[in-house]
């Protein structure tokens, strides 16, 4: 199974991989995951007088931000995975790479760093409930 894994260093995402290790037996063993972090783009007007240069210093030092404690996390829980991050707003990219790739199943954490705005789900969680047709397993 193709188990795509998306996370945004929050205490969910923990979470989330902390729930993949405690279940080895039911999510670990025989399947490929790929860990994908999403990097919300910096506003035109911002981008344009900071230049590309540093723009794309930003993105890639955000992912180093978020990806190095979530690889260190999933090395612990025994579970090798792909790493990407992408540029864009996060419900419509986790959904659209859902899909494009066609993973057999989305896994992210219930609520994310913004967990204050939606008490009940997340709004990136209701959002990509509502936009990705690949089967979603949400973690609390």
């Amino acid at each position: 199974m193709k188990i795509l894994l998306a996370v945004d260093g929050s205490d969910y995402t923990k979470r989330m991989i902390s729930y993949l290790g405690a279940h080895r037996d039911l999510w670990v063993t025989g399947h490929a995951f790929t860990v994908l972090h999403i990097v919300l783009p910096v506003p035109h007007r911002a981008a344009a007088f900071a230049g590309p240069d540093i723009v794309h210093a930003y993105y890639e030092d955000d992912a180093r931000v978020v990806l190095e404690p979530v690889r260190a996390q999933l090395a612990e829980q025994g579970i090798a995975a792909e790493v990407v991050h992408k540029v864009g707003h996060p419900a419509d990219e986790i959904a659209s790479y859902a899909e494009k790739g066609k993973f057999d199943l989305l896994v992210m954490g219930s609520h994310g760093v913004g967990a204050l705005k939606n008490l009940v789900l997340g709004s990136v969680a209701t959002k990509v409930l509502a936009k990705c047709t690949v089967p979603v397993l949400l973690v609390r």
